[in-house]
């Protein structure tokens, strides 16, 4: 697959490593590149560029790279966006490192559109003052990016690569200081691997709910495992919704890029009227959040939901949008002459694991980058395309942090796998999930999500899935308002601007 010089095993027992990153992609990819030339070795639960998040990613990469644009004017959209709640000195860190990191894919060999005198062509997006997502045709960031970032990594000799296997446990030593991960692989051997610093780059929790865009493996196993080793987590309730996935009964469900409606594609119901007027004076621009709900409201009361590009894509369709009209059309609808149905499906979890402004978590030996971490970047509500940006911010900040520092692998205690859910009891999870802690939550909802939860506990005691569930749902429960992605029917005002703090042990909700 590659002619490069990484190397790629199967560790074995006693196995140690610099550094230990958990999860392949952006995130984990764009790291292990920055910290060269310090050895460290990246897990990988499917063959390189498969099955992760990032490479499924439609929009791109926000940054002010426009002339008129800046990175003060993006901090504020991000700061706007997030409801109260983002972090402003993170907000403004992400947007002024935004354009080096471009550059950095750029010079990886990333091909983002350019405009005809050769500049980055930069996309529209909702709540965005100005243009500024960098994409490639249309709709091809993640996938472009991550294969660019595959090529470099298979090239990189200080790069080792373990693919096929999971990170289901970190390890500790006597003194709670995290010293590697047990690993699982694809013959199912276990064997710890040590690390004098391990980082968690393991994705989101959208896995969890029965509509998502994200692989089904999602399951938010990162915040789980670093909950029960005793980090501090943040924001768990937070769970953004896409409005626009492509409701086609596919699992997961295909992505109507939000780039659609920003080149003027309008949603309208069965009826064919145009609704989000209705909603929110920016109609189709408004915050995800506001739109996945006027979505969900039109379909509630059986109206249904449709994205309408036919006038402002139209035969442009198969060259600008490639992964949609591909999808639409292997389910039969042709978005150059028909409405495409779609629904909200959970796409990003802004919740995670509380880092500082260099990725270290309150535990000693772990660090933490992407959709698994809580930096302050994001709030109640992701403003969109600033998940890839924060992702290559942050990766390159712990590789300057760790990079020549002294590292060495603590002595282990004793750990054990946690259980998993068999089939038919994710899929009960799952379900719950979207019934009762989708869009719109409430609070006899939530209860009888926790009880499910409860009912699936003796079978399985400690799986990550219920862990990472419970801490969704019990945060939700804990949040008696509507703010952002989390929106309480029975609490729909909005109170003060509190952030959610979750400490282990003991286990419970505390706010500041």
């Amino acid at each position: 697959m590659f002619e490069g010089d990484a190397q790629r095993h199967q560790a074995g027992a006693g196995a140690s490593t610099d550094v230990l990153i958990i999860g392949a992609g952006l995130a984990g990819l764009f790291l292990a590149l920055k910290l060269a030339p310090r050895p460290c070795t990246v897990i990988s639960p499917a063959p390189l560029g498969q099955a992760s998040s990032s490479a499924w990613a439609q929009g791109g990469l926000a940054a002010a790279l426009d002339p008129k644009d800046s990175p003060a004017q993006h901090a504020a959209d991000t700061v706007a966006a997030g409801a109260g709640l983002v972090d402003p000195v993170i907000a403004r860190l992400i947007a002024e490192d935004g354009p080096r990191r471009v550059r950095d894919l750029v010079s990886l060999g990333v091909p983002f559109d350019r405009t005809p005198d050769g500049q980055l062509a930069l996309s529209l997006e909702a709540a965005h003052s100005f243009p500024r997502v960098a994409r490639v045709s249309g709709d091809l960031a993640g996938k472009a990016i991550m294969d660019a970032l595959v090529a470099a990594v298979g090239a990189a000799s200080h790069i080792t690569l373990i693919e096929g296997a999971r990170a289901p446990n970190l390890l500790q030593d006597a003194n709670g200081r995290i010293a590697g991960a047990l690993l699982r692989g694809p013959d199912g051997a276990v064997y710890p691997v040590t690390a004098g610093e391990t980082v968690m780059c393991t994705g989101g929790s959208g896995g969890l709910f029965q509509v998502t865009t994200n692989p089904r493996e999602a399951l938010g196993e990162a915040i789980a495992m670093a909950h029960q080793a005793g980090a501090l987590l943040a924001d768990i309730e937070f769970v953004q919704f896409h409005p626009t996935g492509i409701d086609i009964g596919r699992d997961p469900a295909p992505l109507a890029t939000e780039a659609l409606r920003g080149e003027g594609a309008t949603l309208h119901n069965a009826d064919g009227r145009a609704f989000m007027a209705d909603y929110h004076p920016q109609a189709e621009l408004a915050p995800r959040d506001e739109v996945a709900r006027a979505i969900h409201s039109e379909r509630a009361a059986g109206r249904g939901a449709f994205l309408d590009c036919r006038r402002a894509i139209g035969e442009a369709f198969p060259h600008h949008f490639p992964t949609v009209f591909a999808a639409c059309m292997s389910a039969g609808i042709d978005p150059r002459t028909m409405m495409i149905p779609v629904a909200p499906a959970a796409h990003y979890h802004m919740g995670g694991i509380v880092s500082d402004i260099w990725g270290r978590t309150t535990l000693e030996g772990l660090s933490v980058c992407g959709e698994c971490s809580a930096t302050g970047a994001h709030g109640a509500n992701r403003l969109a395309s600033n998940s890839l940006l924060e992702a290559v911010v942050f990766a390159e900040r712990i590789a300057r942090r760790i990079g020549g520092s002294s590292l060495k692998a603590p002595r282990l205690s004793e750990a054990a796998l946690p259980p998993r859910l068999d089939p038919g009891a994710l899929l009960s999870l799952r379900e719950s999930m979207s019934a009762n802690c989708g869009v719109v939550r409430d609070a006899a909802g939530l209860e009888r999500l926790l009880d499910l939860i409860s009912g699936l506990e003796p079978a399985a005691p400690g799986a990550p899935e219920l862990v990472s569930a419970r801490l969704i749902a019990s945060a939700a429960l804990a949040r008696r308002e509507s703010r952002g992605g989390h929106f309480r029917s029975d609490f729909p005002a909005t109170g003060a601007p509190e952030r959610q703090f979750l400490f282990s042990p003991p286990r419970e909700v505390i706010a500041r």
